[in-house]
């Protein structure tokens, strides 16, 4: 039972299978017909016109920002997000590009005034503002369909482009009850993760406009993300799209259990909001952080250690296994 992540999941049978029946070419060449099937099946999905397989979401999002932004240009994003604090500061290292993070909103919303505050002014002082960095879900949390359309009309306003970071977004439209194309048509680009909740084992794919693909798949190789038969992934994402959207649901049911065993058991702050999807957050006692640990671990239950838990449900998570974690804390902190 691991509650790390929903990146810890095992390829299904049917999905090893997939792989070892893909048809597969040089996608250098752009001639893997498995990996050229899944860009476009993803890009209508989400309604765009193009797509990009890459090694993984950081590098969707690396090479996203280095083609919508030049050298000495800026990006507004989220302080806690990906794009800035978790992908090892790429787009500063690699693209120049300077980033202007601000704080979430507890929503996991940037406040969209704050936003535009934020702006620089056309003036040769300043790097130039040219993209807004939203992610979605943000720490679990699915962002407002109404926000959403604020922030395109605030971005249109000020010619900024708009790019989601959509790595659970199929979470997101899931606990928003839409297509996700009416979550990603308000952006320019998107990435969206095959190896999280969905379950693949490698690989994330990119949308947007042809030209501005053409551009990042150019970056893709800069960065070292020319594959060859790549359709031996590429079928793993296939059937991860085919076979496990709709059951984001039970995740998003099973933390939900999880989260109200939990909030049963003193002295455990759990937050859990409407909002939420497959996450759920517990503070402990900061004496417990190591005892709680060991005391789980017998159980064959595996966290992140600290005094916050983000426990996350997924594919490999089961409803037996959910009461058999709340169990355990129970009988940790009994009486």
């Amino acid at each position: 039972m691991d509650f790390r992540s929903d990146t810890v999941t095992r390829p299904t049978q049917a999905m090893r299978e997939a792989m070892i029946e893909a048809e597969v070419g040089d996608d250098v060449y752009g001639d893997d017909p498995t990996v050229n099937n899944l860009q476009d099946y993803v890009a209508n999905l989400l309604g765009f016109e193009s797509a990009l397989f890459t090694c993984s979401g950081t590098q969707a999002n690396l090479v996203a920002l280095m083609a919508h932004c030049e050298r000495g240009d800026e990006y507004i994003v989220g302080q806690q997000a990906h794009t800035y604090r978790y992908e090892g500061g790429g787009a500063a290292a690699l693209g120049s590009i300077q980033p202007q993070p601000i704080e979430f909103e507890p929503d996991g919303t940037l406040n969209l005034d704050t936003v535009e505050a934020k702006i620089k002014p056309d003036d040769f002082h300043f790097a130039k503002t040219r993209l807004l960095c939203l992610e979605n879900t943000q720490n679990g949390r699915a962002l407002p369909m109404e926000y959403l359309e604020n922030a395109r009309r605030l971005a249109r306003k000020h010619e900024l482009a708009l790019h989601l970071d959509g790595a659970r977004v199929f979470n997101a439209a899931i606990a928003c009850k839409v297509n996700v194309s009416e979550i990603t048509h308000y952006f320019d680009s998107v990435s969206v993760c095959l190896s999280k909740g969905l379950g693949a084992p490698v690989g994330s794919v990119l949308c947007g406009k042809k030209e501005f693909i053409d551009t990042a798949r150019r970056w893709r190789k800069v960065t070292g993300g020319g594959m060859r038969q790549a359709g031996i992934l590429a079928a793993a994402g296939l059937c991860a799209l085919n076979n496990n959207v709709s059951r984001l649901a039970d995740d998003h049911e099973n933390a939900w259990f999880l989260a109200n065993g939990l909030k049963k058991v003193t002295p455990l702050d759990v937050q859990f909001e409407e909002s939420q999807t497959n996450m759920v957050f517990v503070t402990i006692p900061k004496d417990d952080v190591k005892p709680l640990n060991k005391k789980l671990k017998k159980k064959n239950i595996t966290i992140t250690p600290g005094r916050q838990l983000r426990l996350v449900t997924h594919l490999d998570i089961t409803r037996e296994d959910i009461e058999t974690t709340i169990h355990a804390f129970k009988q940790f902190y009994k009486k």
